[in-house]
């Protein structure tokens, strides 16, 4: 067979053969090795014997807007390791569909998974509807094809759908598949074998997803859907993205517990982690049991995985819950070349998790598509903290506080509900916004500001709180647990708060607080201060009766750039600052004032005929 490409680095502006820019004629192939392979437009795999190889952490990237216009019946072959428990579930998206001649991403099955024999060559896996055991062997996987199902924009247990092994898994759909028991020494010149124990590796091989992918997503409904390309990508760029605002800017990943020995459901011990596009703050999953009908049952444990989600790795599912009906986008633009690993926060979930710190440096030059240059954005760390509470003694459930600057007081795609929010849960705790139960709270800091935090039980229980982490965060000396009832404020950033609270859901009680009023400190009443668009005369007008003492009022736009700003305001009851010129839109408006209080409001800017 003839070899087309073997190189460091290689990126393709060229149109060959049949108008498509990368063209590999039959009994020939493309290998990559660890690197960027990039082709501005189309990919065409032209014969049976047509191969595009990526090995060693090689990924592929495609630049065209729209949709895919690869073709072929030729194959991209791309290895990824899953779960070697047969017991755990993985959640997936496919990187390749089926081949074909005509333009255009096409289904997937479980038949196009192979196992590695050689750096080239793979045997076709196994598929057997006789038992629920997926088994791993010299060579050889075998994968019990029960547990592949999708979850298509449905609320409830009993609406996934089982595909089993059938071809018919659109691309950008997920699906779950369990792993497998056994181990494979052979190792096709990768870092480690196809199974030492604690993974299994697998070879996707068919056409390559390209372009613009649509999946729908439904209002209240979770859809399993992931990274649908045979490379990373941006996470935050797929969640933040204006196109998709059906979705409410979180994702969610199954963790299961992978000392469960059993395929039955109640049995299962797991939950979902939540990640938010907005802050890249994760918060872990709280593991429960579930009953027949997939309800949590028992608070079980509490793991404390803290995997890297910023960068999608190839083949990583994941849930996404929608606001609207209407669906969701994926794109091209979102693809970036990011090596899985922990120090390049791209993590596949698979049976361990691993942490490191990552520092307040700017990201590395990563390849993508979209043109960001990623040397000018932070590392560091959303300033936030989290907050673990005890679930009587079972498990932990972790909420997390962010801060940004531009964030405003209420709900938007900063705040991430709880994955529990529509569950009976036995026992649980959350922050409250507008009465709804929420994982991540993120709002600009200001020293007297409140949380409320929630808890709920189906009997008396005890809960533990105490802070966890202080995260990229030393705005606050002081971190209190604050009892309506009893009037007392408790420290829970240096030691444990432990109470018994009885049946029921307790929502307008306890606040975390970052001053004792106990102890004398002063409180800002953000009610005093109106922040008003007068459109008629384009004007920002700053209503201030109480005449606090304004060091500076800023207007941002959506994207976070300063459009002005005006220091040492001072203390007069109105202010009037002209938005004439300013493009229609949503701004957030921030006053601060001289003890360090601040207020952020959005504002409506529109052009009055």
């Amino acid at each position: 067979m003839k070899r087309l490409l073997l190189m460091p680095v290689i990126m393709l502006f060229f149109l060959p053969k049949g108008n498509a820019q990368l063209y590999v004629s039959d009994n020939s192939y493309v290998f990559n090795r660890g690197t960027l392979l990039y082709a501005g437009s189309n990919l065409e795999l032209n014969g049976s014997n047509s191969y595009l190889y990526l090995r060693n952490g090689g990924q592929f990237l495609q630049g065209a807007a729209g949709s895919s216009s690869n073709r072929g019946v030729g194959k991209l072959s791309v290895f990824q390791e899953g779960t070697s428990n047969q017991y755990a579930y993985n959640y997936w998206c496919s990187p390749v569909g089926n081949p074909s001649s005509g333009s255009g991403n096409e289904d997937f099955g479980i038949s196009m998974l192979n196992v590695p024999t050689t750096v080239t060559t793979s045997n076709p896996a196994t598929l057997t509807s006789a038992g629920y055991d997926g088994i791993s062997s010299t060579g050889a996987v075998t994968i019990a094809s029960y547990w592949i199902w999708r979850f298509l924009s449905s609320t409830n247990y009993a609406q996934w759908v089982q595909s089993g092994a059938a071809t018919n898994i659109g691309p950008g759909q997920g699906f779950t598949m369990k792993g497998v028991s056994g181990s494979d020494a052979t190792n096709p010149s990768e870092a480690t074998s196809n199974n030492p124990g604690n993974s299994q590796r697998y070879d996707f091989r068919g056409k390559p997803n390209d372009g613009t992918i649509v999946v729908n997503v439904g209002s209240g409904a979770s859809t399993l859907t992931g990274n649908p390309y045979p490379s990373a990508i941006d996470l935050n760029a797929f969640l933040t993205d204006p196109s998709n605002s059906a979705i409410d800017g979180t994702a969610l990943f199954w963790e299961h517990d992978n000392t469960v020995n059993s395929h039955n459901i109640v049995d299962y011990r797991g939950g979902y982690g939540v990640y938010n596009g907005l802050t890249s703050v994760y918060t872990p999953a709280t593991f429960y049991t579930y009953d027949l009908g997939g309800n949590p049952g028992t608070v079980y444990s509490s793991p404390n995985n803290m995997y890297q989600r910023r960068f999608s790795p190839i083949g990583q599912g994941f849930m996404v819950r929608g606001v609207t009906n209407g669906s969701v986008h994926l794109k091209n633009s979102h693809r970036v070349y990011v090596q899985e690993g922990v120090a390049n926060l791209s993590q596949f979930q698979r049976n361990t998790n691993q942490t490191n710190s990552i520092g307040a440096v700017n990201f590395w030059d990563i390849p993508n598509v979209a043109g960001v240059d990623y040397t000018q954005l932070s590392m560091a760390p959303t300033p936030h903290f989290t907050v673990n509470a005890s679930l009587g003694g079972n498990a932990v459930r972790q909420i997390a506080v962010c801060f940004l600057p531009n964030a405003i007081d209420g709900i938007d795609k900063a705040d991430s509900k709880s994955p529990d929010a529509a569950s009976n849960l036995p026992a649980d705790m959350y922050l409250v916004l507008e009465n709804e139960p929420f994982v991540h709270a993120t709002t600009s800091f200001d020293i007297s500001k409140r949380f409320n935090v929630g808890f709920k039980a189906n009997a008396a229980t005890t809960f533990t709180v105490m802070v966890k982490d202080l995260i990229n965060f030393d705005l606050a000396e002081n971190i209190y647990l604050f009892d309506n009832t009893t009037g007392l404020y408790h420290d829970i950033k240096n030691q444990s708060y432990s109470i018994t609270l009885p049946t029921g859901t307790i929502n307008d009680r306890f606040q975390i607080t970052f001053t004792d009023e106990a102890l004398g400190n002063t409180t800002f009443d953000a009610g005093k201060l109106d922040v008003l668009q007068n459109n008629a005369n384009q004007m920002l007008t700053i209503n201030n009766p109480t005449q606090y003492e304004l060091a500076e009022v800023s207007l941002y736009d959506m994207l976070g750039k300063m459009i002005f700003t005006k220091k040492n305001v001072g203390n007069n009851t109105t202010y009037e600052f002209s938005t004439s010129g300013l493009s229609e839109g949503i701004y957030i408006a921030r006053l601060k004032t001289a003890e360090g209080h601040t207020l952020s409001k959005k504002v409506i800017i529109e052009r009055v005929q």
